[in-house]
């Protein structure tokens, strides 16, 4: 029995009964002393004795249930204000505990590792009969393991309430564990903790504002990094703005080419008035535009986002996005019968010929039998004739976002169909290549840890720079002496951002329910 159960070898085993499915055993205290917890004395004269049934790690899934012979002891030290006291068995028992230590310990990893109704179904198969509200006393009562020094930390925020409440985890970057959490992302709850760390050299933090004052106000000593995750995502967003401006430059020329050897055709003459509204340039517009609304709500952007930057009115974005084919936008043609319905493959032909003169094909049909107007003929002709005098189709424009990933993905990872598109693009776009060029001088500076030519690449921004850039290059100005750290030092954010990701999964299977002191306790605790 002590070689299955390594804690009983403080107490004499009497007997082991099943009681159904349960497993009893009956046993008495070894030794005839204990020590007082008051005064530390030794004790010999026993005052009582009593039961006590402490409930043990199950035993092939049959939960486990000691009876223990306790006894209390008179304290016969002077001193002592206790007169008598109840005799802790080590490995066994603790004060007003009903579970063994081993019990104890594997209900709270039963709690951390899955909580409340879930850690309550685990731990029947596991032959632990305990409820959810005892499974998470249990997770709260965990006292909190001492910080100890931390010279290096990561702190970032993370949403108690996605939009309305946040909190900030504390990393420890040496072991990468997380050793605190705090209810909110102010500055001042950030600097009142760090005050009582003041071992901290160096604190590893995103670009918000308030995690900046904080640690200048709380370890002024210490030196900031900025993330280089963060540093590049900003850079990418500044990028795709640019890219945005310039989206003009996105589509590929057309050339005119003459095919005709000399000879006009007469569709060349066509007043563009009488051009079908299915090709006039309303309809052109029509469907960029709500190309390039649908292309900003693929990246997320909002109905504001969109209308400042096309620009449209909001009410005319609105309508764009509702509508999932652009057909939806334009005039439905007809479809009921026409007096030319007889005379449309006739017409066909003629067109197909190369003829596609309205006068001319009415008067040829007027001797078939047609009775009807030459405006019939040229609104039945509009189609045909654009069809018949259309220029080859040019390859589609990158999309924004494709452009933005030619611009900021490392250029081994661009196949060759990529990269001859981005070169081809940066040969007609101007702007486009010096965005390219300040992109990659930028990636290289970040690469190389060669924080000192930071000032240059920001002057250098700021003369030739899209104002996106020029932006993103006043806010490193603002952060300059963090983001410098952090484009020279090996340090980063990247297991904070982990421990984030970890925390969204703790809130998600306790649905979004739990108080902030036992997300707290799962968060430092768990793993």
């Amino acid at each position: 029995m002590r070689v299955l159960l390594p804690h009983l070898a403080g107490i004499d085993v009497v007997g082991v009964w099943r009681v159904g499915s349960t497993i009893r055993i009956e046993a008495r205290p070894r030794g005839d002393r204990a020590w007082c917890p008051r005064c530390g004395g030794e004790a010999a004269r026993v005052h009582s004795r009593y039961r006590r049934q402490l409930a043990d790690t199950a035993i092939g899934g049959h939960p486990v249930l000691i009876d223990v012979r306790a006894r209390r002891f008179f304290c016969d030290t002077t001193d002592c204000g206790a007169r008598t006291f109840a005799e802790q068995i080590a490995g066994l028992t603790e004060r007003w505990s009903r579970r063994t230590p081993a019990g104890t310990a594997m209900i709270e990893a039963i709690g951390l590792a899955a909580a409340g109704r879930a850690g309550a179904r685990l731990s029947g198969r596991l032959g632990v009969a305990v409820g959810r509200d005892t499974l998470l006393r249990a997770v709260r009562s965990i006292p909190d393991r001492p910080i100890g020094e931390v010279p290096v930390i990561g702190i970032d925020d993370f949403a108690l309430r996605r939009g309305h409440v946040y909190g900030t985890v504390v990393v420890d970057m040496k072991t990468r564990t997380p050793i605190e959490l705090l209810p909110d992302r102010t500055a001042g709850s950030v600097a009142t903790w760090l005050r009582g760390h003041p071992e901290i050299e160096v604190v590893c933090r995103d670009r918000a504002g308030a995690y900046a004052e904080g640690v200048r106000t709380g370890a002024p000593d210490a030196i900031q990094v900025a993330d280089r995750w963060h540093l590049w995502h900003n850079l990418a967003g500044a990028v795709e703005k640019t890219v945005i401006r310039h989206r003009a430059d996105l589509r590929p020329p057309t050339e005119t080419t003459s095919t005709n050897d000399g000879i006009d055709k007469p569709s060349a003459t066509i007043d563009p008035t009488e051009s079908g509204l299915a090709d006039s340039r309303l309809a052109t517009r029509t469907r960029e535009r709500h190309a390039a609304v649908h292309e900003l709500l693929s990246m997320g952007r909002t109905i504001s986002y969109i209308s400042r930057t096309l620009p449209l009115d909001r009410k005319t974005v609105r309508r764009f996005a509702r509508a999932a084919d652009v057909q939806d936008l334009l005039p439905t043609t007809r479809t009921g019968r026409s007096l030319l319905d007889e005379y449309a493959p006739y017409l066909g032909e003629r067109v197909a010929a190369g003829c596609v003169d309205a006068a001319v094909l009415t008067r040829e049909i007027t001797e078939l039998g047609y009775r009807g107007s030459a405006k019939t003929v040229r609104r039945f002709l509009q189609p045909l004739r654009a069809a018949h005098t259309a220029p080859p189709s040019m390859p589609a424009a990158p999309s924004v976002r494709q452009v933005t990933g030619w611009l900021t993905r490392r250029p081994d990872r661009l196949t060759d169909e990529d990269r001859a598109g981005r070169d081809a693009l940066l040969a007609r776009s101007p702007a486009l290549a010096t965005t390219g060029r300040l992109v990659r001088d930028f990636a290289e500076i970040m690469v190389d840890r060669r924080g000192h030519d930071l000032n240059a690449w920001i002057g250098r921004t700021r003369r030739e720079g899209s104002p996106a850039l020029r932006s993103f290059a006043a806010g490193l100005v603002r952060d300059l002496d963090a983001v410098t750290a952090g484009l020279t030092l090996p340090h980063s954010s990247g297991a904070v951002e982990g421990h984030v990701n970890r925390i969204k999964m703790l809130k998600r299977q306790m649905y979004g329910r739990a108080n902030f002191d036992l997300l707290r306790k799962r968060v430092i605790h768990a793993g």
